[in-house]
Order: C-alpha cells, then structure tokens, then sequence
C-alpha cells in the first residue's frame, strides 16, 4: 500500500461507509448497469472501505486499483484483499489522483459517490483524462438534485449533489456521453422527506435495510416506467477519445 507522496494526511468525515456497505440491493442494481464498462484495468477512485469494490468487482477485469486518500480506510481494503475477500487482481493505493505513476492507464475510471467530496469537481475529470486509455470509460455515480441538499450531505462531506445536466456540463471535450440517467425514484421520496421533515444527519441501521429490501426492488419497476428520469441518484458513463 502507497503512502502519499506529499506526506500530507488525509481524514474522510463521513461515517456512512459501513452503513451503505450492507445496502447489498442497492450496490447489485447499479452494478447492473455498469458491468458492461467494467473490463480490462480498472481504476476506483476514492474506493473508501472496498463495499462498492466488492459489489463491482467480479474478477474478470485484468486489473482493478482502489485509489483511497484515507490511510485507515485503505487500510480496510488491503485487509480484504489478503482476507479474499476482494480478488487478487485487487491493488490498494493510498493517495490522490496526483501519487499514481505517470505510466499508469486504465480501460474505465470510476467514482461512485465520491465526485460531490471533491470541491473542484472539473479539474478532477480533466486530471481523469491523463490516465486512461484511448476509448476507455469514465463512470460517475452521484447524488442527484441540489435542491435536496441536507443535514446529512453536509455531515458527511458533500460540497453539491448533481442534476443529469450539471454532470455533463463538467465533461473536458475529450469526454462523449455514452449514457446519462436517474436511479432509485422510490428513495427519492425518503431524501425528500428527510429534508423536509426528519432533518437527520444520517440514517439508521434499521431504515437503511428497509430502504435497500423493500424499496429497492420497487424502485427496479418504476424506475423502468419513468424511464429513469428520476431518481435520488445520477448516472453519467462518458467515453473518452482524445
């Protein structure tokens, strides 16, 4: 495991990880929709504790790079990855984006819920672009509408949350849209009655469960139905052909 080369220390303040790491419905849905772009050399930036790491890696990739800035959470990946529970094609790297070799390429970046912690959003996809291959993918999963913006975004780091349009306007010209889409309208409804109402600054345990079996599944129906133009995340999958 890397350290960062610059010596600087970094913390992540949300406490959300090991919550969402168990929303195993929620990680199988969206991964449906991935898997297609998930080959050859992947690179996860900001790969926290590895759950979304074991959700979307299956093995069939050549090679797939968990970038964690937060020493202890990196920590938590290589555990798993000795543990086997994450593959051996699995590589753990402490640091930002800046630490990767100047070498290093990947056929697909992604960011699953990281994008919205990382104040100069634009500069960081442009950064993206010096790493990946010809043809290859950049995939974004985020929070969708500002409107919604809550106790618990601020809690847990979140500088935006984005509309399908503002994830595209941040694309370098190098980027083409593949597919660009809405996930979860079911729990659309409990983001808005928590803004609205509940004002937490997390969920429970117990309303994490029931948000991930219960209205899960439903969501996979409706969301069909509405064509998924609406939903309490946002999905941008972008090709890149400099």
């Amino acid at each position: 495991m890397q350290d960062l080369e610059s010596g600087m220390a970094y913390t992540y303040i949300g406490s959300e990880l090991e919550l969402f790491e168990k929303a195993i419905h929620w990680k199988q849905y969206y991964a449906s929709f991935l898997q297609p772009y998930l080959q050859g050399d992947v690179l996860e930036v900001g790969a926290g504790i590895g759950g979304t790491t074991v959700a979307l890696c299956n093995g069939a990739q050549s090679s797939w790079t968990c970038l964690e800035p937060d020493s202890t959470l990196a920590q938590h990946i290589d555990e798993k990855i000795v543990s086997g529970v994450l593959p051996s094609i699995c590589t753990v790297h402490n640091g930002l984006l800046s630490n990767l070799p100047r070498s290093y390429r990947c056929n697909t970046a992604i960011y699953i819920d990281v994008l919205e912690h990382i104040e100069d959003d634009r500069a960081q996809l442009e950064e993206t672009a010096r790493y990946l291959l010809p043809n290859g993918y950049v995939i974004v999963l985020a929070p969708a509408y500002q409107w919604l913006y809550s106790p618990f975004d601020k809690a847990i780091g979140h500088y935006r949350r984005y509309t399908r349009a503002s994830l595209l306007a941040l694309a370098p010209s190098s980027f083409h849209c593949v597919s660009a889409f809405y996930l979860d309208s079911v729990g659309l409804c409990t983001s808005i009655a928590n803004k609205l109402f509940l004002k937490q600054d997390q969920p429970t345990p117990k309303q994490i469960e029931f948000w991930d079996s219960v209205m899960i599944p439903i969501a996979r129906v409706v969301d069909r139905l509405l064509r998924y133009n609406l939903g309490r995340s946002v999905i941008v999958i972008w090709q890149y052909k400099p």
